[in-house]
């Protein structure tokens, strides 16, 4: 009789054989505790839900920890963005620069000021974008620099903000996936004119959804609050609260992209646990590290010196040519093993409505097409266990190496 098989030996669950795990992994869910559920409740039976002294709280508490003096707290990142570029008088005319390598958001933002994004290709190694490309890209038109910390790794920011400095740009930073970050003794979040951060359920810490931009520029977190809720000179706390009511004006056309109590309630608790949680995400990290080093793909690259992560994505990248399957098929595969990953990102130029009525053409940004061919996010946050973490690395290995095996 021959010996039994091991569990990289045994068949993969895609091709009819057990899953890793019996429980499905859910790629990025948060870590919610009691101490938030609390807050909430709190909330709801003080029955302030909007934007109030709660919201005011996590803004002055996120801007004390990165080092600036205003925090401007919204529901979602992208209206960050978009309010930043309108603070720095972005409009029809002007051209935003950022990186082929991220969400939608990013560029969406640059639209709806009327603005026009223009991309420069990434550093392949860092996956963040290339400095030299940035300078390639500048015209006549250009306004502001987008740069955008991917998967937590800092950007060249020396680099860019010298460049921006050089040509007379702004410089506001899609710090995303980047709180707890740090660069040269300075944390992601007070280098650029303006920073903006996610609180996204994914995120390092979050509020369901929101996002906060941070700035020195006391006109600019002016302008974003006010922006933030229709233009009103005075929002609802300060109109509503019990030192009675106060007349307000409408002193500019703005948005509803204010942040409730009810989300901050949730980040007030959430915040304070950013690095023991960002800790245990290093520890994942190593485990993957030391488990991936013999296969066929690339784990993330080394931090780069007086730097910090944060550790926001674990980002492996396929070796294509040395496997018989492509990524989709591996990322396929670990689903039917139970385990949820990701992909960060589909490269911006290869979205359809982009590829239809954007000047971008495949080809043009080779560096952001390989990586976004191969890469492949794996479960990595709070929420996930030294169990799940030993789940998650046998499955990858079965399924790899069965890639490279034929995919059996």
């Amino acid at each position: 009789m021959g010996s039994p098989p091991t569990a990289e030996d045994r068949p993969l669950a895609i091709a009819g054989g057990r899953p890793q795990r019996d429980e499905y992994l859910v790629f990025g869910q948060p870590l919610v505790e009691q101490p938030e559920i609390d807050e909430v409740v709190d909330s709801m039976r003080a029955r302030w839900l909007g934007t109030g002294p709660k919201v005011a709280r996590f803004e002055q508490m996120v801007a004390d920890y990165v080092g600036v003096p205003h925090g401007r707290a919204l529901n979602s990142c992208t209206a960050g963005l978009q309010l930043s570029l309108l603070a720095a008088g972005v409009g029809p005319g002007d051209e935003v620069i950022t990186t082929p390598l991220t969400f939608a958001a990013t560029v969406n933002a640059i639209l709806h000021t009327g603005a026009t994004p223009v991309l420069a290709d990434i550093d392949r190694h860092t996956q963040n974008i290339d400095p030299q490309r940035i300078v390639d890209a500048i015209t006549p038109r250009t306004k502001v620099l987008m740069p955008v910390h991917m998967a937590g790794r800092p950007c060249d920011m020396d680099a860019i903000l010298a460049i921006a400095a050089e040509h007379g740009l702004l410089v506001i930073d899609d710090a995303a996936h980047a709180i707890g970050a740090e660069y040269h003794g300075r944390r992601v979040g007070s280098l650029a004119d303006a920073s903006v951060f996610s609180f996204y359920a994914t995120k390092n810490i979050v509020t369901g959804e929101g996002g906060m931009v941070t700035t020195t520029r006391q006109d600019w977190a002016e302008m974003i609050e006010t922006y933030a809720l229709h233009g009103l000179s005075r929002g609802a706390w300060q109109r509503y609260s019990d030192d009675g009511f106060r007349h307000y004006g409408v002193v500019l056309p703005g948005y509803k992209f204010n942040m409730m109590d009810l989300q901050a309630a949730i980040g007030l608790h959430q915040f304070p646990r950013l690095e023991a949680w960002r800790d245990h995400r290093d520890r994942i990290w190593e485990a993957y590290d030391e488990a991936f080093a013999d296969l066929p793909l690339s784990v993330p690259a080394p931090v780069e010196a007086d730097t910090r992560h944060a550790r926001h994505l674990y980002t492996v990248q396929i070796d294509l040519d040395g496997l018989s399957r492509d990524r989709d098929w591996i990322q396929e595969a670990l689903h039917h093993e139970n385990i949820g990953t990701g992909v960060h990102f589909i490269a911006v130029h290869r979205h359809p409505w982009y590829a239809q009525h954007m000047p971008w053409v495949e080809g043009q940004f080779p560096e952001a097409e390989h990586v976004s061919d191969r890469t492949l996010s794996l479960p990595l946050g709070a929420a996930v266990t030294d169990a799940d973490v030993a789940d998650v690395i046998t499955a990858v290995r079965r399924v790899v190496l069965a890639a490279r095996g034929g995919g059996s």
